[in-house]
């Protein structure tokens, strides 16, 4: 997307990580985040300590997407990295989440990771798996009916890796 800022997010951007958390895990459909979840509580899951968190903002300043990268375990899987994205509901189809995701990919290897692996994607969530499937990650596991979906019953969770020592 054109004229789209991505900056690490402050303090000061609680309230707009907020505002685009909340709508997501409310909906309960893509996040093992519970709906109900206190909006406190959703800003501490999505800015924990040990993630570094980003905003994507517009031209004027408007906030269209957060994402945070952080280690996908301790010891010897420290080199691997593992992300979330939320982009605004209106910000859908702008190219918000390929520009995060871009961004991330630079990130991860500014950062030393070797490897980002996503731990469960919501098998239905099929703009997510499209894209990161674009982008060269690979579904490397299936994880049956492991997903509780507020409207489709259990559907698979899908675990998806792309090596970052290649060039991007």
């Amino acid at each position: 997307m054109r004229d789209l800022t991505i900056r690490e997010a402050e303090e000061r951007d609680g309230a707009a990580i907020t505002a685009l958390v909340l709508p997501v895990f409310r909906a309960g459909d893509t996040y093992t985040v519970a709906p109900d979840i206190p909006a406190a509580e959703a800003l501490a899951y999505w800015t924990a300590p040990e993630k570094t968190v980003f905003l994507a903002e517009s031209a004027d300043g408007e906030v269209l997407g957060t994402y945070y990268i952080r280690a996908n375990a301790g010891g010897g899987g420290d080199h691997v990295c593992n992300c979330g994205y939320i982009t605004a509901g209106a910000a859908r189809g702008r190219g918000v989440a390929r520009a995060m995701l871009a961004h991330s990919l630079e990130t991860a290897r500014a950062m030393g990771f070797w490897a980002m692996q996503y731990n469960f994607v919501v098998a239905t969530n099929m703009r997510a798996v499209e894209t990161w499937t674009r982008a060269g990650f690979r579904t490397v596991g299936r994880l049956p009916g492991a997903f509780r979906h507020p409207s489709q019953g259990h559907v698979d969770a899908l675990v998806m890796w792309k090596d970052l020592t290649d060039a991007p």
